[in-house]
């Protein structure tokens, strides 16, 4: 009888399992084959497949098959996946009401984790119109010193590696370099990572963003209220003590001594205390049509400047690796580039101010390719909170529906950038951008939830390529095996093992 009653169980679950599977089809969408319980994703579960190599397969697929829009399964979630940039578009801006949510996880027992990325409705929206003041324009001119200032211990090493001739690994070095410039601009704290690889802020930071398959099984299957119940911790117990300790010590040497500095922290308090009228904070409070902006609470500082950090270091030295990859590869643009940044210095009496990083227009095209062709974050997630009939179609996206919108696929599609597994910056002249259709370049997202961090995630990629770029030339060195390998356990796009180059000072 027992087993009767298993082999019973077994059949259901199978017999259930394979009817979810077909939820696309009994709402009339074109969808990709699935297989039982893994849905879509079993050869990036299984680590057979890069998590970007996964969306581009998917988007592929689509393509060939001539469908704008269809669906695949997210273990047994469907979800919803959009090719056509105008209904990319109506998702992320026109019917955002729709889709106000990410649908990533967040729980008020897991602090952290109740930062501006995660959180939903009125709460993001309140937040969002606390910090967004933080990355003004006005804003990343102040803190841009403390961003040049950090270029120098940079420049120093590799300048150690070419007085020496010894081949560098630039993954590592870059990764240290965004580590300290975001533990001073995030938390006001020199932790020189450069020096000391073994740095406890730079090794609680890797151990949050290390892989794991079960975090990402739990995050993805079962209930967060259930994991908030049993304390569980996104990033573990100790680094969210240590991350939380760092920031409320922050903040009460700041308002208990009267300590200032021009860094993220000092910026999200001047948004505690609207109105203050002391000398530093003049330079830095805003009010909004005259009104002083709501005050935020010190559990909100604390997620916001974790989040930054832990979003900000790994993506911003992901993107200047593969920038310098592409520069060791395509000498004319490096040197191009080296050009401008000489004629653009020259311009300024040689120094190196905000407003001559702003009129490097080469360098901002040579970046945006590096995000075009090897995007941080390969996807964008977003659920919808309200039925919605998708325009020009029959199609209707259920509440509670996942959407993913397809980073890499869109832009590696040849539509869109001819030969796109070439390097090519001239895809962003102003020529080539008005050549192409809006939300086919989306690696900060669009909308009103893009993210708020990007011109500051831009100008730290700018100044650390400009740096290096002024004063060194790049080649691969032959430690350095292609085609490289993306790291298959990976979460962002980031290359498995290390890039070696050989640097050498421009005479």
């Amino acid at each position: 009888m027992f087993f009767e009653i298993v082999i019973a169980v077994i059949i259901g679950a199978l017999a259930y399992m394979k009817w979810i599977n077909t939820y696309w089809k009994r709402h009339g969408v074109y969808q990709l084959e699935p297989d039982l319980f893994f849905g879509n994703i079993r050869k990036t579960i299984l680590g057979k497949t890069s998590l970007s190599a996964g969306i581009l397969e998917h988007y592929n697929e689509f393509k060939a098959a001539n469908i704008k829009n269809g669906g695949i399964y997210h273990f047994m979630n469907p979800m919803y996946m959009p090719i056509d940039p105008g209904t990319i578009k109506n998702i992320l801006l026109k019917d955002f009401n729709h889709f106000v949510n990410r649908g990533s996880f967040h729980t008020k027992e897991d602090l952290l984790s109740m930062n501006l990325f995660n959180i939903e409705d009125e709460t993001w929206r309140n937040l969002r119109a606390k910090v967004t003041p933080t990355f003004t324009s006005s804003k990343m001119k102040l803190v841009f010193e403390t961003l040049v200032d950090k270029t120098k211990n940079l420049e120093k090493v590799f300048g150690n590696y070419a007085d020496s001739a010894e081949p560098c690994s630039i993954k590592d070095l870059l990764g240290r370099f965004t580590t300290d410039v975001i533990a001073s601009f995030g938390f006001g704290i020199e932790c020189n990572s450069l020096e000391d690889s073994e740095n406890i802020f730079r090794k609680v930071g890797k151990k949050v963003l290390e892989p794991s398959l079960v975090r990402y099984f739990l995050m993805s299957v079962v209930n967060w209220k259930l994991l908030g119940l049993l304390n569980y911790k996104r990033g573990g117990i100790k680094a969210s003590n240590f991350f939380i300790g760092l920031i409320r010590d922050a903040i009460k040497q700041r308002e208990c001594h009267g300590v200032y500095r021009k860094d993220f922290v000092q910026l999200m308090l001047e948004q505690k205390k609207p109105g203050n009228t002391n000398e530093n904070s003049k330079t830095i409070s805003e009010k909004s049509n005259g009104v002083p902006k709501p005050a935020i609470t010190d559990d909100e500082i604390t997620a916001q400047c974790c989040v930054f950090f832990i979003a900000g270091f790994e993506t911003s030295s992901t993107v200047m690796t593969f920038t310098l990859l592409e520069l060791a590869q395509n000498q004319d643009i490096q040197i191009k580039l080296r050009e401008e940044i000489e004629a653009v210095l020259e311009a300024h009496d040689g120094k190196l101010t905000y407003e001559a990083v702003s009129e490097m227009k080469y360098l901002e095209m040579i970046i945006s390719e590096a995000l075009r062709k090897y995007p941080p974050v390969p996807n964008l997630s977003r659920i919808c909170n309200k039925r919605y009939e998708v325009p020009g179609t029959d199609i209707v996206i259920e509440k509670g529906i996942r959407v993913q919108i397809p980073i890499f696929g869109i832009q590696r599609d040849p539509e869109y950038y001819p030969n796109p597994e070439v390097f090519n910056p001239e895809n962003f002249s102003e020529e080539n951008k008005a050549k192409r259709p809006d939300f086919t370049f989306l690696p900060f997202g669009d909308g009103p939830r893009k993210c708020i961090a990007l011109r500051f995630g831009m100008l730290q990629a700018k100044v650390g390529v400009l740096s290096l770029v002024k004063n060194f030339d790049f080649k691969l060195n032959n430690r350095t095996v292609l085609p490289l390998e993306v790291d298959k356990t990976s979460s962002i796009m980031s290359l498995r093992g290390d890039v070696w180059m050989d640097v050498k000072r421009i005479s």
